[in-house]
């Protein structure tokens, strides 16, 4: 069995009861960083049996020795980070190696950041999408706010790091000044925020001091 192990995306209490019995009764973790793991499974005297590291540069390697520990019968859990695993992140490449195996993937829900942004958003959330990291070059990322101004009736989710979100709001200014947005910065840590208002607004309090921590932008 292949089980997909949400972790908590800042505060440790976060995590599921069943998420701990699953980290507890697997044979192996794929931690997209071991150190982050660690932290955790510590916190839950869960046994550090074997673990290791699964991310863009190895999951190809990674994927072939974990199926062939399933197709003996043994259980591996995969865990990013924080949060929900193949949400931006390689889990998607495990999952679809183990399927066509015809080894059960089992989900064991719980925090995604991105949801969690919405949900406390202030913003329609029947319809929303969402679209990872935003690109780093400007043609692309202008790309996309260009297809957000021509389209109505949706949210938009992105990721976004701290020492980036200036730069892009300073486009996004550019071309979608007016929308409504909200900044929901370190989730569930000790420092929440949450920065409302529209485009404009959001660069003018931003730009004088880039907030730190990991982001999300939701964009009406």
């Amino acid at each position: 069995m292949l089980y997909i192990v949400s972790t908590p995306i800042g505060n440790l209490r976060d995590i599921t009861l069943r998420a701990i019995d699953t980290l507890k009764e697997v044979d192996l973790i794929l931690a997209e960083d071991t150190r982050r793991t660690i932290i955790l499974l510590k916190e839950y005297s869960i046994p550090q049996k074997k673990i290791l590291s699964y991310n863009d540069f190895n999951c190809h390697q990674r994927t072939s020795y974990a199926v062939s520990l399933m197709k003996t019968g043994a259980k591996v859990a995969l865990v990013s980070d924080a949060g929900t695993p193949g949400i931006s992140d390689p889990g998607f490449f495990i999952v679809r190696e183990a399927v066509k195996e015809g080894i059960q993937v089992i989900p064991i829900p719980g925090a995604c950041a991105a949801v969690a942004a919405v949900s406390c958003s202030g913003l329609p959330s029947d319809r929303f999408g969402f679209f990872g990291f935003l690109p780093k070059k400007e043609k692309k990322l202008v790309e996309i706010l260009v297809n957000i101004k021509n389209m109505q009736g949706f949210t938009y989710v992105f990721y976004e790091s701290p020492h980036r979100i200036v730069k892009t709001l300073s486009v996004m200014k550019e071309i979608i000044p007016e929308r409504n947005i909200v900044l929901a910065r370190e989730l569930t840590k000790k420092f929440e925020e949450f920065i409302r208002g529209t485009v404009s607004e959001v660069y003018e309090k931003v730009s004088k001091s880039a907030p730190r921590g990991e982001i999300v932008i939701v964009v009406n």
